[in-house]
């Protein structure tokens, strides 16, 4: 079992702004990073980037996350489910605009992610999510910034 915090990433609808900022801070600061894709994924060659492509497959990388996953990691993802998963194994979970999920927000978005559902299933059209604004993305570095900092600072106490 693999010590070091490590970035999981739900590489298949991680928004590329997002996977640049999430490689430009694993080369900075040395975190461990592995993106979990249906598809290869680039990534930087660097020792502690990986990618790890798995079948295709409803909820096949999800699951390979869950499975890898050790408290303290952090979990890269947009899908409220995994995000679920991930916060009750004892990891953190943020997704690609810069929201950190907690015990508390999770069981309101599965609520409105399951009422949502219920409604395109229905027929409305309820559209996709805007586009990642600058505020967005700046949001999301700063939750990454201050993940890694405290794993820094716990390695050195």
């Amino acid at each position: 079992m693999n010590k070091q915090p490590t970035i999981w990433v739900d590489g298949d609808a991680c928004p590329r702004i997002t996977k640049e900022i999430l490689f430009r801070a694993a080369i900075r600061t040395g975190v461990r990073l592995v993106l979990i894709a249906n598809r290869a994924i680039n990534v930087p060659r660097v020792k502690h980037i990986e990618m790890l492509q798995v079948a295709q497959g409803f909820d096949v990388a999800d699951n390979e996350i869950v499975k890898r996953l050790n408290p303290g990691d952090m979990v890269i993802t947009a899908d409220i489910p995994l995000a679920s998963e991930v916060i009750d194994c004892g990891a953190h979970a943020l997704n690609p605009r810069g929201e950190r999920y907690s015990s508390d927000s999770i069981r309101a978005k599965l609520n409105i992610r399951d009422f949502l559902d219920t409604m395109r299933s229905s027929g409305a059209q309820t559209g996709g999510p805007p586009v990642m604004t600058k505020g967005e993305r700046k949001k999301f570095a700063d939750e990454l910034d201050r993940y890694i900092a405290k794993l820094v600072s716990q390695e050195q106490s």
